[in-house]
């Protein structure tokens, strides 16, 4: 367990520094006499027909609908695991994770909707500061070198797990547009092919990969958000291991050979896709706009209080434990790399203001890159203070 812990982190904290690196390069772009040739290459139309079936997005729709529904399905892979066999199957390990992930969902929330409360259009971008990107944070901490217990990199990905879990939950529930009863019907089958399979104990992933296609069209027509099909697929794939395939087993198998191409494939180029603000017209209204500040107080306050705050209270009352080797200075220090938003706040803002036209979208993402920095830089300068008076010590 101990290899695997360290296995994940070291692919998380590489994708995190190439994240860093695709959302810069977009920037640039974005501000270079090129950003017409990145607008144009965003906006590419693509269309797929199948008969009477026709699906035609822009690239960047593509991008966010279709790519990152392999990204959602790794997640799935991921708590499944996780909640069987894995940390969160530990009721007195997930006490602590859990109930700071809830207050780092809370207070971010109530925060954005304190400041964007009068503005119908800047509230449906209230679950953007709920959000924590896995694998910034853990790049950050790698940056601190051996010095970091491996107990507080536990604790942050079983927070970020959690936190994915409220993000699935807040997408599912408040994110999607007119529902069509005939594409829902058509995911129901699909979703329950993919039981019968799973009941039947089918060890080979193209019928899984078959039906989940099918419902990931559907969940698509159907106007709830299709990344959501990653993560129902993910539920149907055994975990346990095939009687006549040896060790052999489809979930931990198909975690391991996608890992590697969400990290490094997926994830940077959703960054490079989504990170490109042209800050050539950008003024102090843009910096004090509600949404940027609800954003930018959201992630950087909100997440630190939250987590650290309901860490606190969950340990006081008895209810949890602080890790071995772990202080309530590094859990602060965590508290304060949770603001770092990026990816899924980017993700969570496409939804919410997709509709709202170009102002929101870009108020949104610079809230988000200020946040994240901020947090970044305090979390970094935090802990490297913090392990080093634990290691004096």
């Amino acid at each position: 367990m101990i290899s695997a812990i360290r296995a994940f982190l070291k692919i998380e904290s590489a994708s995190g520094i190439l994240l860093i690196s695709a959302a810069m390069l977009a920037v640039a772009l974005a501000n270079s006499p090129l950003s017409h040739l990145y607008d144009l290459l965003l906006n590419t139309p693509v269309e797929v027909r199948v008969g009477a079936l026709h699906i035609a997005k822009p690239l960047l729709l593509w991008i966010n609908d279709g790519l990152m529904a392999v990204f959602f399905f790794i997640v799935g892979l991921e708590l499944k695991r996780e909640m069987l066999i894995g940390e969160l199957a530990n009721i007195k390990a997930i006490a602590l994770p859990g109930f700071a992930a809830i207050g780092g969902m809370l207070a971010p929330a109530l925060i954005y909707i304190s400041i964007n409360g009068n503005n119908a259009a800047a509230l449906e971008g209230w679950a953007i500061p709920t959000a924590t990107d896995i694998a910034f944070a853990l790049a950050v901490l790698t940056l601190l070198g051996k010095r970091v217990p491996l107990a507080l990199k536990t604790f942050l990905v079983s927070l970020a797990i959690f936190d994915d879990i409220g993000a699935i939950i807040i997408i599912g529930i408040f994110y999607t547009s007119d529902v069509s009863t005939l594409s829902l019907i058509i995911a129901a089958c699909s979703i329950l092919a993919l039981a019968l399979l799973n009941k039947a104990n089918v060890y080979k992933i193209m019928p899984y990969i078959f039906f989940g296609l099918i419902m990931w069209v559907a969940v698509l027509k159907s106007g709830v958000h299709a990344t959501l099909a990653g993560v129902i697929l993910a539920m149907f794939i055994p975990l346990k291991p095939d009687p006549d395939g040896g060790n052999y087993s489809p979930l931990k198998n198909l975690e391991h050979e996608l890992h590697g191409f969400v990290a490094f494939g997926i994830l940077p180029i959703f960054a490079f896709a989504n990170s490109g603000l042209n800050l050539s017209d950008m003024g102090f209204a843009d910096l004090s706009h509600p949404v940027t500040l609800g954003i930018i107080f959201g992630l950087f306050i909100g997440k630190q209080l939250g987590v650290f705050t309901f860490a606190w209270l969950a340990v006081t009352m008895g209810l949890a434990k602080l890790p071995d080797h772990v202080n309530w200075s590094h859990i602060y220090g965590v508290s304060l790399l949770c603001g770092i938003g990026f990816t899924m706040s980017l993700f969570i803002g496409s939804l919410a203001f997709e509709r709202s036209g170009d102002n929101l979208l870009f108020d949104e993402r610079l809230g988000i890159a200020l946040a994240s920095l901020l947090s970044a830089l305090c979390g970094y300068f935090w802990l490297k203070r913090s392990l080093r008076q634990s290691s004096a010590s």
